[in-house]
């Protein structure tokens, strides 16, 4: 391998920041299990062994859009579906399943302004009392965070700036798929043609007025639509462009193109997983090591190993109640399921909000305080969901699910005692004595007077489950 080629994967495994120039030049000339071999290592950095999840429910607003790509089954026109769009009462319908089920989060997807397009969009609204489907997403998006609770993530698609303003007091955060930069993809022929929504300057416009407001959004790219590879690379240098400005690109989203019967592309040549994995080590590159970046696990299965070895640290949502309307033919897995087949991998699933843990660290930043309020009161010290509802202070005892844990320290640190016969005997009496400390607090209350007073636990007062500190 070249003197350079390595220059520039111990630079970028080393928390560097590579050139564009130098992004292309691995892109050419690296090899793959090099360029796999450091977006692992950094993706290890970045995010230690925890792969995210979004416990959510998929409510499809309207699958009613003025666009009719190449590749999609999601849009469909008046005849086939029964209304133009949900009602209030099915919106709450699938938002309460999932309130049942555990979610966390409402995921609104829909078609891209068919008002546009077709008549009875615009007469449904008009008895909806909207003249347009980003207000009445807005109105959808407040009633289910008030009603139920669960925080709104929404894809609209393209918006200007006042449409993004409208949304932010009711989402979590958004998103809009890049998909690729590439205007070719857009000519006759080609998967993007009469497409005015997915030309790639109008909705990099969309992610930069996003920016300039400061509100998070999930972002990425599709592959296998025709691009060739030194697209998918602009296309993310593309994004990171506008990361670097505005720091607000919370995930970025490697998504495989699958072809479906009855579209255009129904016959054309899925991407391979070498192909995939590829680009997401390019993508881990690129954005280096602190950046989320996910691809659907729905799309991939029995092959995510592939996808965590390449630089994967999120599994993006998941609904335990509704189908993935954008690709019905990929059922979701199993939770269950995908937290065995992570962990046979080396690596942990930890259920996440619409937030990645990083952004809801510093939500008081990213969105406004009653949902900033939300989601701190769902997320753990380090941004991750809370396994329940469970608050110290408030003199209940934590659950078995807020204390698993510390179950599993304490069986690491049994674990690690046993294995450390040949340390000196100090070390060796001390980390049972540990180890014992944690095992009881599993099983019942701490017995020192407050978890301030814990004179044998390594790990910080609040963090401790045997009662809650005591108030000044």
């Amino acid at each position: 391998m070249p003197d350079r080629i390595l220059s520039l994967l111990d630079h970028a495994r080393s928390g560097g920041m590579l050139a564009n120039d130098d992004i292309h030049l691995l892109a050419e000339q690296a090899p793959q299990a090099a360029l796999l071999g450091t977006a692992e290592a950094m993706t290890l950095a970045g995010h230690g062994r925890n792969v995210g999840y979004s416990r959510k429910v998929f409510i499809p607003l309207t699958r009613l859009c003025r666009n009719t790509c190449g590749y999609c089954t999601f849009a469909t026109t008046p005849g086939r579906v029964p209304s133009a769009y949900l009602s209030a009462d099915e919106v709450l319908a699938i938002a309460r399943a999932g309130v049942a089920a555990g979610c966390h989060e409402a995921l609104f997807t829909l078609g891209e302004r068919p008002e546009s397009r077709y008549r009875v969009a615009r007469d449904a609204l008009a008895a909806l009392g909207h003249d347009s489907t980003i207000g009445y997403l807005a109105e959808m998006a407040a009633l289910v965070q008030r009603e139920t609770g669960l925080l709104p993530h929404v894809n609209p698609g393209t918006m200007d700036t006042d449409e993004i303003a409208l949304l932010r007091p009711m989402s979590a955060s958004m998103g809009i798929m890049l998909e690729s930069s590439s205007t070719r993809l857009c000519e006759r022929g080609g998967p993007h043609w009469k497409c005015e929504d997915k030309l790639p300057g109008v909705r990099l416009d969309t992610l930069r007025r996003a920016g300039e407001l400061g509100v998070p959004m999930t972002t990425g790219i599709l592959i296998g639509i025709g691009e060739t590879r030194r697209e998918r690379i602009d296309s993310l240098l593309a994004l990171r462009e506008l990361h670097r400005r505005y720091g607000h690109l919370q995930e970025i989203i490697v998504q495989n193109f699958r072809a479906k019967p009855g579209t255009v592309m129904a016959g054309a040549e899925e991407p391979a997983l070498d192909d995939h994995a590829w680009t997401i080590a390019m993508a881990r590159l690129v954005f280096g090591a602190a950046m989320s970046i996910q691809a659907p696990p729905n799309l991939r299965p029995g092959e995510l190993e592939a996808l965590l070895r390449a630089g994967i640290n999120d599994w993006g949502g998941i609904s335990p109640v509704t189908l993935d309307h954008v690709n019905p033919e990929a059922a979701w897995p199993q939770i269950d399921a995908l937290t065995a087949e992570t962990a046979l991998h080396g690596r942990q699933l930890r259920l996440r909000l619409p937030l990645v843990p990083s952004y809801v660290r510093e939500a008081a930043r990213w969105v406004p305080a009653p949902i900033a309020t939300a989601l701190l009161r769902r997320a753990d010290a380090s941004g991750f969901a809370r396994p329940d509802d469970w608050l110290a202070g408030t003199g209940t005892p934590p659950s078995a699910a807020a204390l698993q844990p510390f179950a599993r320290r304490a069986a690491a640190m049994s674990s690690a005692a046993s294995a450390s016969v040949s340390a000196p005997s100090a070390r060796r009496s001390n980390a049972p004595s540990r180890a014992a400390h944690w095992a009881k607090t599993t099983s019942s209350a701490c017995s020192t007077p407050t978890a301030t007073s814990c004179t044998r636990s390594s790990t910080p007062p609040t963090a401790c489950a045997g009662r809650p500190p005591a108030r000044p």
